[in-house]
């Protein structure tokens, strides 16, 4: 393959993308090194560094050789293999290229188990550090073992499907004793296991060709997509962590005040630092986890399903009914979404239920909008002419013909809108107009923090990276998922 191609290539692209990321947080780390003079992040940057040299040898070495492992020699093998063990000095992007080096041919299962083991690994370290604390849950000991145990099998799985994935077909037992497994260890809140498991069934169990092709081109897009897995392995970190906090973290620490331990540095303890009352923002971000996307998933959710069916019987039935539903919902449309929802919570009284109903009601007209598009289109196909042919009802042919073929804009317009409710969400939190103030939402946390910005950032900046992580990994994956349903582009 000419290094032209090459560089064109998906691979190589993962490739400088990683580079990229590793080098920024090499400068960040080397910044901490430099201003706070620890051994902790001296040795981080260090790693960190090598780690962006064995990336850029890596990235030499596939322009010359080739993105195929059959093609590279002994010596690119071994950095790859050092590349794998990047995961551990928490650098996701380097891991998760070198994982991808490694398998000749990708397949959909083998991406997704190494994600699944890479999110294992932080989920892992990220509950470990916990064992800092003054003292911790009676379950944490018990599902920490289980966690690093669960990681090793998932470890042992990369292995199996890597090496086995030729003959799996003949391994029928096997693979549905897989799927069983990846169904129960999902209650970690690895949502990528139940995904994984559903794919083994269409590809493996599943009989009918038409579903296993459709299915198939639809995953290989997205785990071909780095940014895509990218934002779908933080989004399950997020979720997964907070998820298992409340088994693993101490709550007292995220809601109780403790003032003996007011405004404290970052530490070992106190990765976050503490705030104002003496609160560990470390655990009241992981706790704020949960709330943020049980939030943003509801106030896209719920929009989705009314202004979905609104949009279907405005687009299919008669144009008195198509204008007065639309004239209402453009009326709704006109006012600012934040500014609706201020005056709702306004009204009536700032809590968690108040804010679902607020940010759903100023979302509805985007979703109505959407599907009447759809609708209008796809009731002119010939497929709906003939099902009136042979007399099938109205309401029939919208909800069991039209509605499922015109869900993939409203999925990808779903998928993008639920970071833009955790804005939201954070965004009236921090006015005191979201949630109850005493709460761990991470809009609560980032207010507190704001009032330090001079003497503590790190309160303040510890919560809003995690808001824009969050909200930019969904803004990944939708960009994913619209790629994977276009169907110019399949």
């Amino acid at each position: 393959m000419p290094p032209q191609q090459i560089k064109q290539h998906d691979r190589y692209k993962h490739g400088q993308f990683a580079l990229v990321l590793s080098l920024v947080f090499t400068l960040f780390f080397l910044y901490l090194a430099v201003t706070r003079q620890t051994m902790v992040y001296t040795l981080i940057s260090l790693a960190f560094i090598f780690e962006s040299l064995i990336q850029q040898l890596l990235l030499r070495r596939l322009v010359k050789e080739g993105v195929s492992p059959t093609d590279h020699s002994k010596r690119t093998r071994i950095y790859t293999l050092l590349q794998v063990f990047s995961l551990f000095t928490g650098n996701i992007f380097t891991a998760s290229f070198a994982f991808r080096l490694r398998q000749a041919k990708e397949t959909i299962s083998y991406t997704f188990m190494t994600y699944i083991f890479i999110a294992d690994v932080f989920l892992v370290a990220l509950t470990a550090l916990n064992i800092f604390k003054p003292y911790v849950t009676n379950s944490f000991l018990i599902i920490l073992i289980s966690l690093i145990s669960l990681t090793v099998i998932d470890g042992l799985f990369i292995h199996y499907l890597k090496a086995d994935i030729t003959e799996t077909k003949s391994h029928r037992a096997r693979i549905k004793l897989l799927i069983v497994f990846l169904m129960i260890t999902a209650l970690t809140g690895n949502v990528l296991r139940l995904l994984l498991s559903y794919q083994l069934y269409i590809h493996y169990i599943q009989t009918d060709e038409s579903k296993r092709e459709q299915s198939n081109q639809f995953w290989q897009k997205i785990t071909r997509s780095f940014t895509s897995m990218l934002g779908l392995l933080f989004i399950v970190i997020i979720f997964s962590l907070s998820w298992m906090s409340t088994f693993t973290f101490v709550e007292s620490f995220a809601v109780e005040n403790n003032y003996q331990t007011l405004l404290l540095e970052p530490s070992l303890t106190h990765p976050f630092g503490t705030d104002n009352f003496g609160r560990d923002v470390y655990s009241r971000v992981v706790r704020g986890g949960v709330i943020s996307l049980t939030i943003g998933v509801l106030t896209t959710l719920i929009p989705m399903l009314i202004g979905g069916a609104l949009g279907a019987i405005s687009g299919y039935f008669h144009p008195l009914v198509d204008q007065t539903v639309m004239r209402v919902l453009d009326a709704l449309y006109a006012i600012p979404g934040i500014l609706l929802a201020i005056a709702i919570i306004a009204a009536f009284g700032s809590n968690t239920t108040n804010l679902v109903i607020a940010l759903s009601i100023g979302a509805i007209p985007m979703f109505a909008r959407t599907m009447r598009a759809n609708v209008l289109i796809i009731k002119k196909l010939e497929y709906i002419e003939a099902s009136r042919a042979i007399g099938e009802s109205e309401w029939k042919i919208l909800f069991k013909h039209i509605v499922p073929n015109a869900l993939a804009p409203m999925i990808v317009r779903a998928t993008l809108a639920i970071g833009t409710a955790v804005i939201a969400t954070s965004s009236l939190s921090f006015l005191g107009l979201g949630v109850e103030p005493h709460v761990p939402e991470w809009g609560n946390v980032l207010r507190v923090g704001s009032a330090y910005l001079e003497t503590e950032p790190y309160l303040a900046i510890f919560p809003g990276l995690a808001i824009i992580l969050l909200v930019l990994s969904f803004n990944f994956l939708g960009d994913g998922v619209r790629d994977a349903l276009d169907p110019k582009m399949n």
